[in-house]
């Protein structure tokens, strides 16, 4: 019996506020590993633990990648991020769809986030009351990837047959879910993707529920 569905941020709730900015960095950057590879290690540099500025954390991607920023560079980087999550919107059918869900399942956020940008796009859309409980990587020093889904399982009490993973990567997201037992619900808002199941808006959610 499903009791919680968990909930990826960016790309399944909110709408970046500018192209794929993970993908950006990778470009100014010049990062040349496959963007799978990729992904991850940038995630683990700048999601797993608060900086008090970006400048820091994008540093730390640096240092990961062995890269030394350029002051041009690190501009970019920092304007790119700051108008990704001050121009960031609701996908439209949000709000109402958390609403109804909330009276059958516990919801449950979880994010590989760093800690500049989300917290505030919580608090504009006053997401906060819709989660039980909310886990961000960047305090928990856990991504998806990494135990972070075992662990809020845990923290939760449930087993993975009882949550439900809805997400719009397949790296961060249905890949991990799958690996230990959860399913996965794809959220392809482009239909760009071969998976199943997938949806192209949270309103279709309950179709394609167990």
């Amino acid at each position: 019996m499903v009791k919680a569905i968990f909930l990826d941020f960016w790309g399944t709730l909110v709408e970046n506020g500018t192209w794929s900015p993970i993908k950006q960095v990778k470009e100014i950057l010049k990062i040349s590993l496959p963007f799978s590879e990729y992904v991850l290690r940038m995630e683990k540099a700048m999601m797993t633990k608060p900086f008090s500025n970006l400048r820091a954390a994008f540093e730390e991607v640096g240092k990961e990648f062995q890269i030394t920023i350029a002051t041009e560079q690190m501009e970019l980087l920092v304007g790119l991020w700051n108008k990704n999550w001050m121009l960031a919107q609701l996908y439209p059918e949000i709000i109402e769809t958390l609403e109804s869900l909330q009276k059958e399942y516990d919801l449950v956020l979880i994010s590989n986030t760093d800690s500049c940008g989300l917290p505030q796009v919580l608090t504009k859309f006053n997401l906060r009351p819709y989660f039980k409980k909310i886990f961000l990587s960047y305090e928990t020093g856990l991504l998806k990837t990494d135990y972070g889904l075992q662990q809020a399982l845990k923290e939760l009490h449930l087993h993975p047959e009882e949550a439900i993973m809805v997400g719009d990567s397949m790296e961060s997201d249905i890949i991990p879910a799958k690996k230990i037992g959860m399913t996965a619900i794809l959220v392809d808002r482009r239909k760009t993707r071969d998976f199943q199941p997938k949806i192209e808006s949270l309103t279709q959610l309950r179709e394609v529920l167990p």
